[in-house]
């Protein structure tokens, strides 16, 4: 037992020291390149160009990415732990969907231009109007089916997808080109308070999630065994659901849609160290964050001084990484 708590904690710090890493090399990176000795000097002089950079783009862009890959990430280990299905991940329950029908609305009727808070806001009303859908058209007389709420999320994002579509076919060819631009992900986001609200969401999402480890652990066996060990299974799976779907929600709204954060990265980390949630939210989270603030990293300097959507570089490296995974740990391809 002790053998194996030094090897969770000696694991999470790496993940931690690649994290530390990775936004030293974010922070480096860019049109203008810096130098790691000079950072001290320039953020001593909080004056200059360099110094704006860092502050106001870099920084800000980094943070972002820690928030919103994290809480990605969390919340595809969770579902993926609630369903037992190593497939399900946040936009399968039609989260990103709904979000996208509420931003794409937004951006048709114009509203867009009255604040820069009208494209957050109408992306997360649009994820939470799904979230309650899905919820109360799976409530049976018998209690939540999560097998209907997997169906029912699958067909809500296929008809926002198919309302959005006819919103684009039906609209002017810059609202198309802003609402494309949206469904492709982006952090670049210059309010510090949409920055603070997802990272602060997504750090107290980790925080409580970690009340529910065990019970958690216990669903692997199935919500019936997890019944015999004294779980509230019908509690904890509408807990955990709704803050996995708000984790989810938070980050679509501000960061748009980027995929495969929650379905490849809790696998690889379940293949390195192992099923146990004690250990797994975490490394889910920081694996999360490592991998959006690199993905970010590549997609602004790849092509520099123009930038790919964030959503482009994630895909490719998610989706190669995932079928690597499924053709070389087939056995290993499961969560119990």
């Amino acid at each position: 037992m002790r053998i194996r708590n030094i090897k969770w904690l000696l694991f999470l710090l790496a993940l931690l020291l690649l994290l530390l890493v990775s936004v030293a090399v974010a922070l480096l990176s860019g049109e203008i390149d810096l130098k790691l000795v000079d950072l001290p000097t320039i953020l001593e002089q909080k004056s200059g160009v360099e110094y704006a950079v860092l502050t106001k783009i870099r920084l800000p862009r980094i943070l972002l990415a820690v928030a919103v890959g994290g809480g990605l990430s969390l919340s595809g280990a969770i579902l993926q732990g609630i369903y037992r299905n190593p497939l399900v991940e946040p936009y399968t329950l039609g989260i990103s969907g709904g979000a996208a029908l509420g931003v794409s609305i937004a951006i048709v009727f114009g509203l867009n231009a009255l604040s820069f808070l009208v494209l957050p806001l109408f992306g997360f009303a649009g994820a939470i109007v799904t979230l309650f859908l899905v919820y109360f058209l799976s409530i049976k007389r018998d209690g939540l089916n999560i097998n209907s709420m997997l169906l029912i999320g699958v067909m809500i994002s296929f008809v926002s997808s198919s309302a959005m579509m006819f919103l684009m076919s039906t609209t002017t060819t810059d609202n198309v080109q802003n609402i494309v631009f949206w469904v492709m992900g982006s952090l670049d986001e210059p309010n510090e308070m949409l920055i603070k609200i997802a990272l602060f969401s997504s750090l107290f999402g980790l925080i409580l999630t970690y009340f529910f480890a065990q019970p958690l652990n216990a669903l692997r066996l199935g919500q019936t065994k997890a019944k015999h060990l004294g779980i509230n299974t019908a509690l904890t799976v509408r807990i955990l659901f709704f803050l996995a779907s708000l984790l989810t929600g938070i980050a679509v709204a501000i960061a748009g849609v980027i995929g495969f954060v929650g379905l490849v990265i809790p696998h690889l980390i379940r293949l390195i160290i192992g099923n146990d949630y004690r250990v797994l939210l975490g490394g889910s989270f920081l694996g999360g964050a490592v991998f959006l603030v690199l993905s970010d990293t590549i997609a602004r300097t790849i092509i520099a001084p123009n930038e790919l959507p964030i959503g482009v570089i994630t895909g490719l490296i998610g989706g190669i990484v995932f079928i690597v995974i499924l053709s070389r740990s087939r056995s290993k391809f499961r969560l119990n």
